[in-house]
């Protein structure tokens, strides 16, 4: 199978400590085994550990792995930004938006770019599909995974299995786009208000195994969410009918 080797992974880091030498040793085999692709790690002031050390570390032995620091980040979506900039200003053709932590697999890259290879602008991490699945302790996070896709799709009228996944791909002037485009959310609601942008592309969804280690969500990110799910609809209703 052909993949096109000028990829990018972007990939937010705050507090990995922990979980660091496995997962970079995780994406270091993925990159030699594809014979091609880099790794853009964006740190910012939320890590309080010694993240930023480490990435830079691994950055002087690996020049497939380029640290980013971003103090002037304000949340997680100006981390994603900030990476989906980074990778589409150095000539990306794809860009692969991925948590760390291991909470995403990167033995799942391989299939992304090649949904991608297949025709399609779009590739979306699903959870709830088949060959998907979701190993998380904490059932409020899960309810809110499920319950916010449910309800994304009946306001928003989007049709897709998981509207609330963080492991995405896509080709490179859909990035542009998503750098263009002015961002309401600034929590976990972003990866819906993304996909909502981008229901009208050609996508596939691709079957995940997701584990969380993240902590709960803040009544903040909540709040957040509700305001800018409830914004889109009545722009929907309001511009389109509700269609």
């Amino acid at each position: 199978m052909y993949y096109d080797s000028n990829f990018a992974i972007v990939v937010p880091m705050a507090n990995e400590e922990k979980e660091f030498d496995v997962f970079a040793l995780e994406l270091r085999n993925i990159l030699t085994k594809l014979h091609a692709g880099m790794i853009y790690f964006i740190v910012d002031n939320a890590s309080k550990d010694r993240t930023i050390e480490l990435c830079q570390e691994l950055s002087k032995q690996d020049s497939r792995f380029i640290t980013v620091y971003a103090p002037e980040n304000k949340n997680v979506v100006d981390a994603y930004l900030r990476g989906y900039r980074e990778a589409y200003n150095r000539g990306h053709d794809i860009v692969v938006e991925m948590d760390a932590g291991l909470s995403h697999d990167p033995k799942a890259i391989p299939m992304f770019l090649r949904v991608l290879d297949e025709g399609n602008e779009c590739a979306f991490g699903s959870r709830f599909i088949n060959g998907g699945s979701i190993q998380d302790s904490n059932i409020y996070r899960y309810f809110l995974s499920k319950f916010g896709t449910i309800l994304s799709n009946g306001l928003l009228g989007t049709r897709m299995r998981d509207m609330t996944s963080g492991f995405q791909a896509f080709h490179r002037h859909i990035v542009k786009e998503i750098i263009d485009h002015p961002f309401r959310s600034k929590a976990h609601f972003f990866q819906t208000e993304l996909r909502y942008l981008l229901r009208r592309k050609r996508f596939a969804e691709v079957p995940i195994h997701y584990s969380s280690p993240s902590p709960r969500v803040s009544r903040k990110a909540v709040r957040n969410a509700v305001s800018v799910l409830l914004y889109y609809f009545f722009k929907r209703v309001t511009l389109h009918g509700g269609r």
